[in-house]
């Protein structure tokens, strides 16, 4: 089963959430043959690991096609040019010039050229990291190489390195990355649900409607973890109630909870409160699996 945790905006705990019931999970399925991996798809700034220590399993260079020009192939035909649909490729009359940073790798420019004159080459995208945690507690995270300026082609190679990994006893818990762009999309798409966090206020309440409408759009089943939970109003519990979305935890506003957070350590872990709100979301996941 595959659950994503993903947010409208940066900096509404979606990390937060992603590792604190990643890893109540994992001490909760302790002895039994359940197990969880968590995976952070935020490549463009992963940062699930700065509350996790583990030991390394596995790291690899993650890698994607680009085309390369090859002038004495190519006649300048043209239909390179025309064919791309990214404006990776520019005709310049005695030159085709490539684009890496605009390339999608479809393939098209290549696989279309009848002169074989644009290969496609290997381009470094970062690095892929697996951690072992515990025994029924893994982690996977990708980082972006400063300056490579698309983040899907990298999402989509570790999600599948974890689905190649790990199989079905494993509960894969996917740190999406924030918003609601391509990213956000090829992160999510495959997952069996996904959890909203949100914060009760103005802006909260803005961002989670986009999220919201973003997951229609997928049709994908959606969840809302409010975090910070005592400040603010009461309008994303409306606007929830509404369109009949169920809030599953209320992360409470607690100066204790930042503490812990500042100091890369998990807040279940020390606050009762947020245990109990770990064990809340726990079940709401649990029926909706039932229902």
């Amino acid at each position: 089963m595959q659950i994503a945790i993903a947010s409208g905006k940066g900096g509404t705990g979606k990390t937060t959430l992603s590792v604190n019931l990643s890893t109540f999970l994992a001490e909760k399925f302790k002895g039994t043959d359940q197990k969880v991996v968590l995976t952070d798809l935020d490549v463009e700034e992963p940062n699930s690991g700065l509350f996790l220590d583990g030991n390394l399993v596995h790291k690899e260079e993650q890698f994607r096609r680009v085309p390369e020009w090859d002038e004495e192939a190519c006649t300048l035909c043209k239909r390179c040019a025309k064919i791309c649909e990214f404006n990776a490729l520019a005709f310049l009359g005695i030159s085709v010039v490539v684009f890496p940073e605009l390339c999608h790798s479809c393939y098209a420019c290549s696989d279309l050229c009848p002169e074989n004159a644009l290969p496609m080459k290997y381009s470094r995208m970062g690095d892929l990291k697996h951690i072992s945690l515990s025994e029924n507690l893994h982690f996977v995270e990708s980082r972006l190489d400063i300056g490579i300026e698309q983040a899907t082609p990298l999402i989509n190679q570790t999600k599948q390195y974890t689905k190649g990994h790990f199989d079905n006893s494993w509960i894969s818990i996917l740190d999406a990355p924030p918003g609601t762009s391509c990213p956000v999309m090829e992160a999510v798409k495959d997952s069996d649900l996904v959890i909203l966090v949100t914060e009760p206020t103005p802006f909260g309440l803005h961002d989670l409607k986009l999220a919201v409408e973003t997951m229609e759009e997928l049709n994908k089943k959606t969840l809302v973890v409010i975090n910070k939970h005592g400040i603010g109003n009461s309008d994303v519990e409306q606007y929830c109630a509404e369109k009949n979305i169920p809030v599953i935890g209320r992360i409470p506003h607690l100066r204790k909870a930042a503490e812990v957070y500042s100091k890369g350590e998990l807040m279940f872990q020390q606050i009762p409160e947020i245990r109990t709100e770990m064990e809340n979301i726990y079940n709401g996941i649990t029926s909706w699996i039932k229902a």
